[in-house]
């Protein structure tokens, strides 16, 4: 697979990652054996970043498009992430509200659609 693809599936933003692996193609095996046993510098990613938008919205409680929304395009460190949570910026309740809010009616419409019911 390209490496892009193989990034995307271990978590990590591609141009951090060393360039063997970015100018490489990765079999299934070694998607595999990355995933279980990561070398020290997936390991170091994956804790440190910079991370991919998936996993900056993950480690926030929002969703990508809440990124966009409040112009976060780069990936972020840790530190980065962190910072953010302690400020805790008026965009960041916003988009924490919201996505709990979407999280809560998806779940109702499930309910709803499994014979649930609900009560209205």
């Amino acid at each position: 697979m390209k490496p892009a693809t193989a990034a995307k599936k271990l978590g990590v933003h591609l141009d951090a990652t060393p360039a063997e692996f970015r100018e490489g193609v990765v079999s299934r095996e070694e998607l595999d054996a990355l995933q279980a046993d990561p070398p020290a510098w997936l390991r170091e990613l994956r804790r440190d970043g910079p991370h991919p938008r998936p996993v900056v919205a993950d480690r926030l409680g929002v969703s990508i498009s809440g990124l966009a929304r409040a112009e976060i395009t780069e990936p972020l460190t840790t530190a980065q992430i962190t910072a953010l949570k302690e400020e805790q910026p008026e965009w960041l309740r916003r988009e924490r509200n919201l996505r709990a809010e979407v999280q809560r009616e998806e779940a109702r419409l499930r309910a709803e659609r499994s014979g649930g019911g609900g009560t209205r």
